[in-house]
């Protein structure tokens, strides 16, 4: 069914920029195999043509076919797509553009991506990329990297894109178990290895970030719209940040395992030995860090400050009892 229409709105499309003159809906169902084959050539089914009609030229338009609606001097309503209307202009793309759309290209592990990307760069090169400028060159010692493990990742991209409602099961840093969630999602974005989600959480009736990799099972679509506006500006980056604690304006002191914790190491301001073992670091300490520190479990102890030191207790001791 879905070939079928494909091909249904590839004939249908060059009608519409093969015409010299407005085509008028009869003259398209004449014409067009498909339409010919579902209704006939004659005035019956003249209902369910118009509405199939309808549907497939609301289709194109939304591909970005710009479809013009021409009515005649006897009130006959035509349509028609000229060509110069629907005529990207020339490419040119100098060596630095045509490199950083390679690197961007290269960046993406995932196949889905890997072959879009690969797909939109056979493109611009037919459309007049330079010969004598290879987008897949390398440019430099280093190559960019954004892993994607969680299975996750390509249902909330689609439902990102698509602005499709989902659920999915999601464990909290300090729960043993995982609790669903009804999230309308908003970007996903990689910060520091991992990837998050922020969204509108219908069950808290707030905006929430979730980090992929604590989702489990299956992300499943829901029907419907959003029921919350979508910001302009989603920030992800910073909002993890916050709970990280990167834009702490305070310290804590926790004593740390040799040889283990090497990102709480990455942030500290201060290192000394303390020994048995054990070094005691200082870590700017914002909103978020007992959930962080806890995930260290026996390697991290808590020195100061004393709220700090509790919460993370009490997140042990919750996920202690299950």
């Amino acid at each position: 069914m879905a070939i079928a229409k494909a091909e249904r709105l590839m004939n249908l499309a060059l009608c519409l920029l093969g015409t010299r003159r407005p085509l008028s809906k009869r003259e398209l169902r004449e014409s067009i195999e498909a339409y010919v084959e579902a209704f006939g050539s004659g005035a019956g089914g003249d209902d369910s043509f118009n509405r199939m009609f309808e549907r497939d030229k609301d289709d194109l338009r939304e591909l970005g076919l710009v479809i013009e609606t021409v009515e005649s001097l006897d009130g006959e309503v035509g349509y028609l797509a000229r060509r110069d209307s629907n005529r990207l202009p020339p490419i040119t793309l100098d060596a630095e553009e045509a490199a950083a759309l390679g690197l961007a290209a290269k960046v993406w592990q995932q196949a889905r991506l890997a072959g879009a990307a690969s797909g939109a760069l056979q493109k611009l090169r037919a459309a007049g990329l330079p010969e004598d400028v290879d987008p897949y060159e390398a440019h430099g010692a280093l190559e960019p990297r954004i892993p994607v493990h969680e299975a996750a990742f390509e249902p909330l991209m689609l439902a990102c894109r698509d602005r499709r409602p989902v659920v999915f099961d999601y464990r909290k840093a300090n729960a043993a178990h995982p609790e669903p969630r009804h999230v309308e999602p908003w970007a996903l974005e990689c910060w520091r290895g991992h990837w998050y989600l922020a969204g509108f959480d219908r069950d808290r009736g707030a905006e929430r970030v979730f980090r992929l990799s604590r989702i489990t099972g299956k992300v499943r679509s829901r029907g419907g719209r959003f029921t919350a506006p979508v910001p302009d500006v989603v920030t992800v980056r910073e909002t993890v940040a916050g709970w990280a604690g990167e834009t702490a304006d305070r310290s804590a002191r926790i004593r740390l395992r040799g040889g283990a914790g090497y990102p709480l190491r990455a942030r500290a301001t201060a290192v000394r030995e303390f020994g048995d073992g054990w070094d005691e670091l200082e870590i700017p300490y914002g909103h978020g860090l007992d959930a962080w520190l806890v995930e260290f479990g026996p390697d991290v102890v808590v020195l100061e400050p004393a709220e700090l030191r509790a919460d993370v207790v009490d997140r042990l001791r919750a996920v202690a009892k299950g």
